[in-house]
């Protein structure tokens, strides 16, 4: 029982990237969310941005192959804008953006592949 109270107060620490160049993937993270980016031992290296999580990059041998199962929501005051600088460190579009009932997302892929997506509300512009 003591365990499983634990467990409820479980904590978000770190979200953990796999990747080829964990020295160069945390600097494209750190350019887009803020933060400084830190290598350590083993290859390892993050960025703790403010108001986020730890982003922590752990090496691989493999490539990214196929679609990936979580993926980071990224919100912004607008769209473009954050495509334009997010393309100009690296990044790739995936398809066009989407508005919804929700709002607007673009699917990004950072410089390993990576899927992440830009968001905002129906209350921003899309575009602007």
């Amino acid at each position: 029982m003591i365990a499983n109270l634990a467990l409820m107060h479980a904590r978000l620490n770190q979200i953990v990237v796999d990747c080829r160049d964990p020295r160069g993937l945390v600097r494209f993270w750190a350019a887009l969310l803020g933060g400084d980016p830190v290598d350590r031992a083993r290859g390892w290296s993050h960025v703790e941005p403010p108001g986020g999580p730890r982003l922590a990059f752990q090496p691989v041998a493999e490539d990214k192959t196929v679609k990936n199962r979580l993926h980071l929501d990224i919100e912004v005051g607008a769209i473009e804008p954050a495509v334009s600088h997010a393309l100009r460190l690296g990044a790739t579009r995936v398809g066009a953006t989407v508005t919804d009932d929700q709002g607007s997302f673009q699917v990004m892929a950072d410089p390993e592949g990576n899927e992440f997506c830009f968001v905002c509300d129906q209350g921003e512009k899309a575009g602007s």
